[in-house]
């Protein structure tokens, strides 16, 4: 039998990070040559260079060490066995532990009579998943909100926003719109957006989630797919120094009746007939009347790219947020006391996420309204005393390039965790070496159709830059080559999870979920049934992971997935354009994805004012927050026999 490895370079790595703490002259360029020397000497079979590793004393105050003690499991691998394997019990312990409130206990845990692709979580329950967000004390702080321009913030306790949060619910039934409706949120994240979702929900209608970047032509789409009665804005909302007049995107997308929130209720905007302003929906603070719901009642609507050109929506029911409280629990160590920041907006799935994950937890939510890029949210950040700070890739490169971090203190945070795209080395080596790499980087995969991440990162773990070292905890996952079958290490391939776990969509209100999802997979290596993500990752060494991108025809940009025919769908609308091929590119090999065109011209016309045009058309048809990176000029776009476009080979054409 051969000797361990000894792991030499990470015991090197580590000596010189208390060099680095007690030397701040040491520069970022010298700790990253540094990082390369070590990772390139590493013997490659045990896997990329760690840059954090936890101490005993880190791991046992952490959610996930708290739980292994509790249970007397004695090691991570143990524990995710464990979840897997017993998955009722698993999610039984999660209930409990995050004191979930039901107005009636289930029957059991999971029936799999209809099998692990149709099972039934919590039968027989009544509850209302709003109730579990306000169990911290009511004098705790639930919400700080940081705004652009100001350095002035606003505290909220959890007793102030439940009493707002009653008050949108009583107001909504009062109004006709309470159990059942469908209200869409077309707004900022801020104080009024947590109040309106949790009153929606509890009151027991659905929110409809958009982004407020989606142009009205998007607006509209959205709100007719998931059959709005409502939605609730913003009169006009300031972000980068621009005035953002949301109420006039909703006007001119035609929305139903909507709510709207003033930017000065001295001088509110004139209405449409049948709309009202946000103080004159508000009802009584009593929490009287509040909708008990089934576990599958309907909570929230949001939507994701597939690879069609409408996009996909997917319900999240009383279910889901157990899975995104979890989550937040033992992969970012969110509890009592913690501080929770992730840029995001209530349209993308991390924006009602981190509503859960935070206030289930009975943590504090930072909330910044305008934009994260900027040095107003480094010295918010500093200010709310974050301890959890959520990013994407994109916005880490944005810090780096403009020095906007220079001089913020954010020695607080005990964990970065990062979603949306894949992530660069330099980037988040760089962004850890921000506080003397005292906190790793957990990387955090998954879906709006999962309710949160299925691959992961855990304090309990070395982290090292861009890649991920577990399933998340509940879940399972095999990686398979194009032949089926699982990759070895040095290989990557396509991700299919393993249900049953909650969180895991089991409806799609405008598709087939069972052809989405389920239809033409493999079984898995021991029979069992697998679900289709579309993710491809390689496997590495030591036990980690590495995002590759998409193995369909969608795409991540800046954290915002996108499918290839929403895109091309725009750009073929211009006259000089014949046909298109959007895909997604990793510049340099790793990182975030860039988008590139590939057009054939129906006219001739300058390459470069073809593509500022372009630009600028998907920017109002589209969402502005999706940019172009390069256009190429072709005779023809490479077809199958049967007229499928080949984007894989335009990948490899433009690398």
């Amino acid at each position: 039998m051969s000797p361990p490895r000894v792991d030499h370079r990470a015991a090197d790595w580590l000596a010189f990070v208390e060099e680095v703490r007690r030397d701040p002259s040491i520069g970022f360029e010298v700790q990253w040559a540094r990082f390369l020397e070590l990772s390139a000497a590493r013997d490659p079979a045990l896997g990329p260079l760690p840059t954090w590793v936890p101490d005993p004393a880190r791991i046992a105050r952490s959610g996930i060490g708290r739980l292994m003690a509790e249970l007397g499991i004695g090691s991570y691998d143990e524990l995710h066995r464990w979840s897997t394997t017993d998955r009722a019990g698993f999610w039984r312990v999660v209930i409990e532990r995050l004191g979930v409130v039901f107005s009636r206990p289930p029957e059991t845990i999971l029936d799999l009579a209809g099998g692990a692709t149709a099972p039934r979580w919590l039968p027989g329950a009544r509850l209302n998943i709003a109730d579990s967000c306000f169990l911290a004390e009511g004098c705790a702080t639930a919400l700080v909100q940081g705004r652009e321009g100001s350095d002035r913030d606003l505290y909220v306790t959890y007793g102030e926003l439940e009493a707002l949060v009653n008050r949108v619910a009583n107001g909504l039934a009062g109004h006709g719109l309470g159990r059942g409706a469908r209200i869409a949120l077309y707004m900022p994240m801020n104080l009024e957006c947590v109040a309106a979702y949790l009153g929606v929900v509890r009151a027991g209608g659905a929110v409809v989630s958009i982004a407020d970047s989606f142009a009205a032509r998007e607006l509209a789409r959205r709100l007719e797919i998931a059959g709005a009665d409502a939605v609730v804005t913003v009169d006009v909302f300031n972000r980068g120094g621009r005035a953002i007049p949301l109420y006039g995107t909703v006007r001119e997308a035609a929305a139903p009746r909507a709510v709207v929130i003033p930017a000065d209720p001295a001088a509110p905007p004139d209405l449409r007939a049948g709309d009202l302003l946000w103080d004159d929906l508000l009802g009584d603070a009593t929490p009287s009347g509040l909708a008990d719901c089934a576990p599958d009642d309907l909570t929230n609507v949001l939507f994701s790219s597939g690879t069609t050109g409408d996009p996909k929506a997917i319900p999240w029911t009383h279910l889901t947020p157990l899975k995104c409280a979890a989550d937040g629990w033992l992969h970012q160590d969110i509890g009592p006391g913690s501080v929770v920041c992730w840029p995001t907006n209530i349209g993308w799935m991390m924006g009602p996420w981190l509503v859960y994950a935070s206030l289930v937890n009975r943590g504090c939510m930072a909330l910044y309204e305008g934009l994260p890029g900027g040095p107003g949210f480094a010295r918010f950040v500093e200010r709310a005393g974050v301890t959890m700070l959520g990013v994407v890739p994109s916005l880490v490169r944005a810090w780096r390039t403009s020095g906007v971090c220079e001089g913020a203190d954010w020695s607080r945070i005990e964990v970065f965790s990062s979603t949306g795209e894949p992530s660069n080395r330099q980037d988040y080596l760089w962004l850890t070496s921000l506080n003397g790499y005292r906190a790793p980087v957990v990387e955090y995969c998954g879906g709006t159709e999962i309710g949160g991440g299925y691959i992961t990162g855990a304090v309990v773990q070395p982290a090292s830059p861009a890649t991920f070292t577990t399933p998340a905890l509940g879940l399972d996952l095999v990686i398979l080559d194009d032949a089926g079958r699982p990759v070895a290490e040095g290989e990557e391939g396509e991700v299919f999870l393993v249900p049953p776990s909650i969180g895991l969509s089991q409806a799609l209100l405008n598709r087939d979920h069972d052809e989405v999802y389920y239809r033409g997979c493999p079984a898995g290596p021991n029979g069992e049934p697998l679900r289709r993500h579309g993710d491809r990752l390689a496997r590495l060494p030591g036990g980690f992971y590495r995002a590759q991108g998409r193995a369909d025809d969608t795409m991540n940009l800046g954290g915002i997935k996108v499918s290839s025919l929403e895109l091309e769908r725009v750009v073929d609308r211009h006259p000089a354009v014949a046909e298109s091929a959007a895909v997604a590119v990793q510049p340099g090999g790793e990182g975030a994805e860039a988008l590139v065109v590939f057009a054939v011209l129906a006219a001739e016309v300058d390459r470069g004012q073809l593509l500022a045009e372009l630009r600028r058309q998907i920017a109002r048809d589209l969402n502005p927050l999706f940019k172009i990176h390069d256009l190429v000029v072709v005779d023809s776009l490479p077809r199958t026999a049967s007229n499928k476009l080949m984007r894989r080979e335009l990948r490899g054409r433009y690398d």
